[in-house]
Formats: structure tokens, sequence, C-alpha cells
């Protein structure tokens, strides 16, 4: 994480105090330097992505420092685990606001080294800046792949199945929660039950472990961030083809069925809110059963929800066989 400033600046000590030590990679040089050094192996491809969050818009400026760390890092894990990727390590910028304390910072980056740690993707380097504005977090992670074996979101063909892994419309449903307090009442939901919403809005759970098979089986992969019905028409976008979904076969949780019985039109929230950090792929009808095993085995649950069909566009169709209409597809910043 460079600076402009001398050695033993107060940006240098920052970092020397709650960085360096989560920076185990030989590559990242002690964070010392001005640059990192990272080579895949032969064979390999180097997989990059990138995604910030931002204090306001994709977490609430009160939410704890370990969930805000968490949440920083997993959302770029959950980018590379759609593509089939191992992760290697990731750069980290962070914008910070005089509001930000030595505790806060330290919460932070524990969780975060831990989380670095838990998913062997180490902290490489990065920058530190002080902003009038909201806090702001920005990491590039790399992950690693065989090479020529990165899964797009082009190559979804015609009778391909339809998976997503996880539970969707948690976090959507989370976050409601938080910006519509009269909506727990009107739920009436259990404690049990309002705290698993809130827990997966807070922190995604990438679903890293899936990688392999997803390289292995899947035709076409992203992950959902944006809302299922939204992220689904981009993959039919980039495929040229459709897809058809039966909306009874989504996988919903405990919590979000609850909310369902007591408020039947949040199935808009659920299919088009964001946030789940779920892998939606198609995989080919001869593979489904592997692909199927191979999740079993590494502990992530799939679900079929659909079929690819000849056309454009996606429909959801449900119980009653009429395809659903959503004011709005996905989020969209802009």
């Amino acid at each position: 994480m460079k600076s402009a400033r001398p050695a033993g600046s107060g940006e240098e000590a920052l970092i020397a105090e709650y960085f360096r030590p989560l920076a185990t990679h030989p590559g990242a040089l002690g964070l010392i330097d001005d640059a990192a050094l990272l080579s895949p192996p032969d064979g390999y491809d180097l997989v990059l992505t990138k995604d910030a969050v931002v204090g306001g818009v994709h977490f609430f400026v009160d939410d704890p420092p370990e969930a805000i760390a968490r949440k920083s890092l997993r959302v770029n894990l959950s980018d590379l685990a759609a593509k089939g990727a191992a992760p290697a390590g990731f750069l980290l910028a962070l914008a910070l606001p005089e509001t930000v304390s030595p505790e806060w910072l330290g919460a932070f980056a524990k969780a975060l080294g831990e989380d670095a740690d838990a998913y062997a993707c180490p902290l490489l380097g990065g920058d530190t800046v002080r902003s009038p504005g909201p806090l702001m977090i920005s990491i590039t992670a790399f992950g690693t792949l065989p090479r020529g074996t990165m899964v797009h979101r082009r190559g979804a063909e015609v009778g391909d199945h339809v998976f997503v892994t996880g539970t969707i419309g948690d976090a959507a449903l989370g976050l409601r929660l938080r910006k519509e307090g009269h909506s727990s009442q009107a739920w009436q939901l259990e404690e049990s039950a309002r705290e698993h919403l809130h827990s997966r809005y807070l922190v995604p759970q990438p679903r890293n472990a899936l990688a392999q098979a997803v390289r292995t089986d899947a035709s076409a992969a992203m992950d959902v961030s944006d809302g299922l019905a939204g992220d689904l028409q981009k993959l039919c976008d980039a495929s040229g083809v459709a897809a058809q979904i039966d909306v009874a076969s989504v996988p919903l949780s405990p919590a979000a069925r609850a909310v369902l019985h007591a408020d039947p039109a949040a199935i808009d929230t659920i299919l088009t809110g964001g946030d789940d950090y779920e892998i939606l792929c198609t995989v080919a009808p001869e593979r489904s059963a592997e692909f199927s095993r191979a999740a079993g085995i590494a502990g992530v649950p799939v679900s079929e929800i659909g079929r690819m069909v000849a056309g454009q566009g996606t429909a959801f169709i449900a119980l009653d066989g009429r395809p659903l209409t959503f004011a709005r597809a996905s989020f969209s910043h802009f």
C-alpha cells in the first residue's frame, strides 16, 4: 500500500500497524515497495476482478467494521468463484473519513485478515487516502485457473439446465428490514428469522468451494449480485438464448418463505433485490448429475430452477402457470 509521504508518516504507521501483518505473500514485498509481484503457475491464467463498496450505498455506516471488511473481500471472491478460479491475492484501496478510529481500523483489519487466511487470498498491496466523503473500500482480487478454462457469461445453449447455489432473496429482504422497520411487524417474523435475513445482507457467503465444479461442468456462469432476474437476463443476452424459470424451484430459506407467506408481493424483492452473491450457472443435461454430485462433495447446496430455451429474454413461471412481471428486474447504480 504505497504512500507519497516519507517513512514514519501517519499513513506509513497506519499501514505498518494494521495491514502489513496481512501481507503474508512474498510478492507483497512487505508492503514497502510501490508495487507487488504475482506470477501465475505455468499453464495457468490470471483472473482479475474489482468491486468497490461505499458507505450509505453498499452498507450502513453504523454496520460493524468486521462485517464491512468481510463483505468488501467476499463480493470479489464471489466473482472469482463464478469464473471457476481459485483466489490468489488482492489489492486494497481505502478512502477513510476523519471519523474512523483506531479501534474501528483494528477490528476491520483483524476481520479482513481472518477472511484472507480462510479463503487463501492474501493482501498484496494497495493504497490509503483520507476522504471528505463516506468510507469507501475498493478491492481488486486475483485468481488462477488452468489456461483457457475460465467460465464466461456466454456459452449457455438451448437445453442447458439452470442452477443456483444456496438460497435466493435473503439479503434483499434483510435490507428491507433495515430500511423499513414496519416490515418486521407486518411479516410477523421470529427473531431467528430476522437475524438470518440481517446476517445474509451483512456478510455474503461466497461459493469458492464450488469453483472447480463450475469450471469443469458449467457452460456459462456469473454470480448473483444485482438480483436473480436481472443477472439471468445478462447471462441470456451474452449467450444469445432465453431462459424459462420455475419460480417454485427457486431455493428459499425458511425465513424467506415466512416472509412470502405473510406478503406474497415480496416475491418481487426476492427475485430482483440483489446482494445474494450466489452462483448462477448453466449446465448441459449430460453434465447435470455430475455437477450436482460435485456440489454435494463440496458441501455447497445447488438447485435446478429451469431450462435455457430458444429466443430472447427470461420467463419466471409462477405456480398458476403465468409469467411474473417485475417493476425493475435488477439493482442498478445508474
